[in-house]
């Protein structure tokens, strides 16, 4: 079974990775950590990369040290489903409490219009997470969705930026939207209060929202974009590269200010290697790129050149 989804969320800490990821494995259910790997990126320095998987979807977590925090801009949508799961209402309120513990609630677990029982909370680590019991009608959503909140510049722009992303990615289509109605203000009527939309097998939410939030898009969570072969990092990372001066170790920003990890799929076999030189060997070549060159690092994976 391979450790990542062609698109999975990365989520980077300062130092508590581990204890973040183990956490979040005791409290989902169908959770586990798949790999745990020590990197070295300098003579007094290091991290470590955790791939894992809540309710069976791919994370990667890594701890490399960053003055970065998490925000709400990226948070996690869990979808608890009454027609696929007979006790959705108490499961929710078990996980609300869980993440509840040490972190604070962003909107409180209640009755909203959208949902007869829902709550945003941001967890002891910063990370936040919309629970909701959804609506068993039509298709159904993975339990765990990234939505993205559009904020500041970037405001008005959900729309827009869901038909990029479609574009972008084969086997992709549109989902629900539901804009904003007259007298939502600050919310401009017709952006977008919520949609969502799956680019290849991955669903993504996203909405507008005009209020001061004093927040954006950061390379805290990113998406890992894992690739066949040159010709895929080429065409990605021509296609999602906006932001020269944030181009760095396959890392780039695209016109949102959302980023991206283009990265082939030799990263993954690598670093589940636990082969300590091969894999210091191939971070050392990565961190001397901008986009990854594919045949420099199965070079030096090998340890050839």
């Amino acid at each position: 079974m391979s450790l990542v989804k062609p698109i999975t969320p990365c989520l980077w800490f300062d130092t508590d990775a581990r204890e973040a990821t183990e956490f979040y494995c005791s409290v989902f259910p169908d959770s586990h950590i798949d790999v745990a790997t020590h990197i070295r990126t300098g003579p007094s320095s290091d991290c470590n990369l955790f791939y894992f998987r809540l309710c069976g979807q791919p994370f990667m977590a890594l701890r490399a040290g960053s003055t970065l925090r998490f925000n709400p801009s990226l948070s996690f949508l869990v979808n608890f489903d009454p027609s696929r799961d007979a006790h959705a209402r108490e499961h929710l309120d078990m996980l609300w409490a869980a993440l509840s513990d040490g972190g604070r609630a962003l909107m409180p677990l209640d009755a909203y219009s959208f949902s007869p029982h829902f709550g945003w909370v941001q967890d002891r680590f910063g990370l936040s997470w919309q629970l909701i019991l959804s609506n068993p009608d039509g298709e159904p959503r993975p339990t765990i969705v990234p939505a993205l909140m559009f904020t500041g510049d970037v405001c008005g722009k959900a729309e827009e930026a869901g038909a990029f992303y479609r574009s972008v990615f084969d086997d992709s289509r549109a989902g629900l939207r539901v804009p904003y109605p007259a007298g939502a203000e600050p919310d401009r009527e017709g952006t977008t209060m919520f949609s969502d939309f799956r680019i290849g097998d991955t669903w993504i939410a996203a909405m507008d929202s005009a209020h001061p939030h004093g927040f954006g898009f950061n390379e805290t969570v990113s998406f890992f974009l894992s690739c066949r072969d040159q010709a895929e990092i080429d065409r990605y990372w021509a296609q999602l590269s906006s932001v020269p001066e944030a181009e760095i170790c396959g890392w780039c920003k695209d016109r949102f200010g959302l980023s991206w990890q283009v990265s082939p799929m030799l990263v993954d076999e690598v670093m589940a290697s636990g082969d300590s030189e091969r894999i210091e060997r191939f971070i050392q070549a990565v961190m001397s790129m901008r986009k990854l060159d594919l045949a420099k690092l199965e070079a030096a994976s090998a340890g050839t050149k």
